[in-house]
């Protein structure tokens, strides 16, 4: 198990005298939107949740779920604290609390651990796509200065995004592919992972051919198998949109099709024409 999630690049979690509590400061690496308010990514808070939990349980996460109630901002530090309501010889119940002095900022529970057995299969089977370096790079997402995506490359398999989306209709199928890696050669983990799934609202501007994304309400990650790989797959699918709100999931694999993870995700609907 990895001590940093993926890298110090992005974030970095930092110990207490108290076990139980970690605390993180809030970079531009690990944040998204314009120059002059930017905010914390979801994902990367999701992230910070889950490597808090898997540093203090010992155990790798099963599940893990995140109800985003505030923002953090670049120089904000964000407190988080790991309760542990029942530990079983084979499970771990456990949820954070991620907050910047007396403001909650997200709620993460989980479930961690491993169970003997023999039985391991998938029935989610992984589109047949191209190669990534044979997939256009995807650059709408940079920014004036640093954010999270400068230091994630992505290229795309299926959908529109950026400027080819506008006007675009309607999508028959509210359906995206991309490939992502982790720049400078960092470790696909758990919290890499968790980063990744948190790309779901960015497939909304696809779903309705608008200039449009979304602000996470939640986002709920399920670890199959983490094995070693330099680029995810993340097929993203858009179910709905409606009353201001959309929900969607997303399926990572591993390049060799092996699932990595399952992601659900709802989201306030955000129109920027």
């Amino acid at each position: 198990m990895s001590n940093t999630l993926p890298s110090q690049k992005i974030f970095s979690l930092t110990p207490t005298h108290n076990p139980h509590r970690w605390y993180m400061p809030i970079t531009s690496a690990g944040s998204v939107g314009p120059a002059d308010r930017q905010f914390m990514f979801g994902g990367v808070g999701l992230a910070s949740a889950i490597t808090a939990m898997e540093k203090t349980c010992g155990r790798q996460t099963v599940w893990a779920t995140a109800q985003y109630l505030s923002y953090a901002r670049p120089g904000d530090t964000l407190d988080l604290d790991v309760i542990v309501p029942v530990s079983g010889k084979y499970n771990t119940q456990a949820r954070v609390v991620g907050h910047i002095d007396d403001r909650e900022i997200l709620t993460v529970n989980a479930a961690l651990g491993s169970r003997p057995g023999e039985i391991s299969e998938q029935w989610v089977e992984m589109p047949k796509v191209p190669r990534p370096m044979d997939c256009e790079m995807m650059g709408n997402w940079k920014g004036q200065i640093e954010n999270l995506h400068d230091h994630i490359e992505s290229r795309l398999v299926k959908g529109k995004y950026g400027s080819d989306r506008v006007n675009a209709g309607i999508s028959d199928d509210g359906h995206v592919v991309m490939w992502c890696r982790m720049k400078d050669n960092l470790p696909v983990d758990s919290g890499a992972i968790a980063i990744m799934a948190d790309f779901v609202p960015s497939a909304i501007g696809n779903a309705i051919g608008r200039n449009a994304g979304g602000n996470s309400l939640d986002n709920t990650i399920r670890f199959r198998e983490i094995v070693e790989t330099e680029w995810v797959l993340c097929d993203i699918k858009i179910h709905s949109v409606h009353n201001g709100f959309s929900h969607g999931r997303m399926h990572l694999f591993a390049e060799d099709g092996t699932l990595l993870a399952s992601a659900s995700q709802s989201a306030i609907l955000r129109v920027h024409d």
